[in-house]
């Protein structure tokens, strides 16, 4: 079996290449504070087929809009964000439209059956806002995305969301090969809840997303600033991280699942 690239941008931001050589983008906000090449990484882009948004929200909508003008990028996405896309932030709407949107528990056969999406409910809000003077844009539901590529593993990356018991119907249907899962409270679930949900799903792997809440990324923004002038800052400590780890160990004795740690822009085969 070939293998499916995984990199990691920092955030929830993935990218994903199959064996085929497709490239997904999975909410591409590659210019999230904790990835310092995110610029360089945005301007060397040059083939993206799919991007595919989980909600609303600016953290994961991110760079989707630039990346699908200067690519042609399909936006997949639940059918109520895609309109928002389109009509809030100009996403293109020959890119956006029934071929690559749908609803819960829906399946979209994409890139020649090379990758298939299925949508699957997360606890969250996913209103699109176009500017500070603007009200949010109802956007439907937030959702959490099967991603199944051919000849290659099943990934669920679970957007933003609570813990919630369902979590673990989304196994019931395919083997999780990697979990992607949040696990930065504030408006996600924390560490002691995100290794329930692992729990919950019982992937063969798991990737700990969306580390930061606000306080943390002022905190980047400030220590970004600071390095550019020269000034040095002690990182701060992986809290949430240690404590998800320390969690998914005592969850995980006797069972299959490993934890995959990965720095910002790292790649992995899965």
């Amino acid at each position: 079996m070939a293998n499916t690239q995984l990199t990691c941008y920092g955030h929830s931001a993935f990218k994903l290449v199959t064996p085929a050589g497709n490239v997904l983008l999975i909410d591409p906000w590659l210019t999230n504070p904790s990835f310092d090449k995110g610029e360089e990484e945005l301007a060397a882009l040059k083939r993206v087929d799919l991007i595919l948004l989980t909600h609303g929200h600016g953290d994961h909508v991110g760079n989707t809009v630039e990346i699908g003008k200067r690519t042609g990028a399909k936006l997949v996405s639940t059918y109520d964000l895609a309109e928002a896309m389109k009509l809030g932030l100009g996403y293109p709407a020959e890119q956006a439209d029934n071929d690559t949107t749908g609803a819960f528990g829906g399946h979209l056969n994409l890139l020649d059956g090379d990758a298939t999406v299925c949508f699957v409910p997360a606890w969250h809000g996913s209103g699109v806002v176009k500017d500070e003077l603007s009200p949010p844009i109802y956007a439907g539901n937030p959702s959490g995305l099967v991603v199944t590529i051919r000849n290659g593993p099943t990934i669920y990356h679970t957007g933003d969301t609570a813990f919630f018991s369902d979590i673990a119907r989304v196994s019931d249907y395919n083997q999780i090969d990697v979990m992607l899962v949040c696990i930065g409270d504030h408006f996600t679930m924390g560490p002691i809840r995100a290794a329930d949900a692992v729990k919950a799903v019982n992937p063969r792997s798991v990737v700990p997303m969306h580390l930061s809440g606000p306080d943390r990324h002022a905190r980047r923004i400030r220590a970004r600033a600071e390095k550019a002038r020269g000034q040095s800052r002690t990182a701060c400590h992986e809290t949430r991280r240690n404590d998800f780890v320390a969690g998914l160990r005592r969850l995980n004795a006797g069972r299959r699942s490993n934890l995959k740690e990965h720095s910002k822009g790292s790649q992995g085969t899965v």
